[in-house]
């Protein structure tokens, strides 16, 4: 499985209902809110060969509330 994050901003008063739709897509591994320019920091897993910007462009950005995404593609965890 290969990890990566994506940090969410929001549309105003969205944060909450866009968490909730995605714990309920069951797509994320780990949804936290943040403080600063994005609202949730999320992180993923997607099996080898996935297309990670595919993968972001039709599960993640389709959902109502999002208004802009930062992928992080990760390396080696330490």
């Amino acid at each position: 499985m290969i990890p990566f994050f994506v940090q969410i901003k929001c549309h105003l008063g969205k944060a909450y209902a866009v968490a909730n739709a995605l714990a309920d897509a069951e797509i994320a591994s780990e949804i936290y809110s943040t403080a600063g320019d994005y609202d949730l920091l999320v992180k993923f897993y997607v099996e080898h060969g996935t297309d990670i910007g595919h993968f972001v462009n039709e599960k993640v950005q389709t959902i109502p509330g999002i208004l802009d995404t930062k992928t992080i593609i990760t390396f080696k965890a330490f």
